[in-house]
């Protein structure tokens, strides 16, 4: 009779398998490889939680405190730490998710869910406000006005070009834009198809689509523009769509190279190109999704028209990203007849 596993790790001189400390009882070898692989999450979360939890590492070892398991006073000291720097409640619960998660791959109970912590959290939130600083939302004129700014005589300009417009046209993330391939793009008489890989809301890969449409002004068309900057690459048909410039001799002279564009350079990019609104915030790459879907909704497009490009999940999700927070500007009481 085959023997069971803690049959065999008490005559190796180990202990029997123990539960998690949720309850769960222990997985196979196999079953935990695709159990770790689920508890990753997306490329951009563990890049995250990876820089959160070196921040707390580096604060527990600064102040004596055990990491793992951390108890109470441990969560409470660092959250409260982070309050006092000050950073945004969302990076808090950020950081404390990251902590939560490396205690569940340890296997080890957390305290990061007990309704002390709860409650600091509470405070905090009451200190430093609730609300997130979200990405503001350009206009399609400011959009176009900034494109007539780029020089498109040269390579830069031309890839920025076809940055923005694609970026706006297809709701895209930044981490999206840069993992684009030359073989994920097909172009139809009716529209630019984009097939999208992995994302922060498609962590399997299941086969997902964006489109693009010609444009009325050749200017500002992403189409044109795409096909503008695929002149520019040398006859390439494969690899990454958006890559860096090597600098040329003189100013606007350079080259597309074969390396990807990095995100970073894609928000500042954006920044530079963009600027800010009215009230000084600068533009970010996270504008593009909220003016999309912002200018999608004054125009009439409903939820389900939007979602099928952005490829949010739900409604709610939706209407965080929707700027019509003026209250003079978009407001139901001017339509009342009076």
């Amino acid at each position: 009779m085959t023997p069971s596993r803690s049959q065999t790790a008490r005559r190796r001189g180990g202990p029997p398998d123990s539960p998690a400390p949720d309850g769960t009882a222990p997985l196979g070898s196999a079953a935990e490889r695709y159990r770790g692989q689920g508890q990753r999450g997306s490329l951009n979360t563990r890049r995250g939680y990876a820089a959160d939890l070196r921040s707390f590492e580096g604060f527990c070892a600064r102040h004596g405190h055990q990491p793992y398991p951390a108890d109470l006073a441990t969560l409470s000291d660092y959250v409260a730490h982070l309050a006092d720097l000050p950073r945004k409640l969302a990076t808090i619960q950020r950081h404390l998710a990251a902590i939560q998660r490396q205690h569940h791959l340890r296997r080890l109970a957390s305290a990061a869910g007990t309704p002390a912590l709860r409650d600091v959290l509470h405070g905090i939130a009451l200190a430093l406000g609730t609300k997130q600083k979200q990405a503001p939302a350009f206009s399609v004129d400011h959009l176009k006005a900034c494109v007539r700014q780029l020089d498109l005589g040269t390579p830069a300009g031309l890839r920025d070009r076809l940055l923005l417009l694609l970026g706006f046209a297809g709701a895209f993330r930044r981490s999206e834009l840069v993992a684009i391939d030359l073989e994920h793009l097909d172009l139809t008489p009716e529209a630019l198809l984009i097939r999208l890989g992995r994302t922060k809301t498609n962590q399997t890969g299941a086969a997902e689509e964006k489109a693009v449409f010609y444009g009325r002004d050749a200017l500002y068309c992403p189409i044109r523009a795409y096909q503008d900057w695929l002149g520019q690459l040398g006859g390439r048909r494969t690899g990454p769509l958006f890559v860096r410039i090597a600098r040329g001799r003189a100013a606007g002279h350079g080259t597309p190279t074969g390396r990807r564009l990095s995100d970073k350079s894609v928000n500042a990019l954006v920044g530079r190109h963009l600027g800010a609104d009215s009230t000084g915030q600068r533009y970010t790459a996270h504008s593009f999704r909220a003016s999309f879907i912002t200018t999608a909704k004054l125009a009439g497009q409903s939820n389900d028209f939007i979602k099928n490009q952005t490829k949010q999940k739900t409604d709610a999700i939706l209407s965080r990203y929707t700027r019509l927070t003026n209250v003079v500007a978009y407001n139901a009481a001017e339509s009342l007849g009076l």
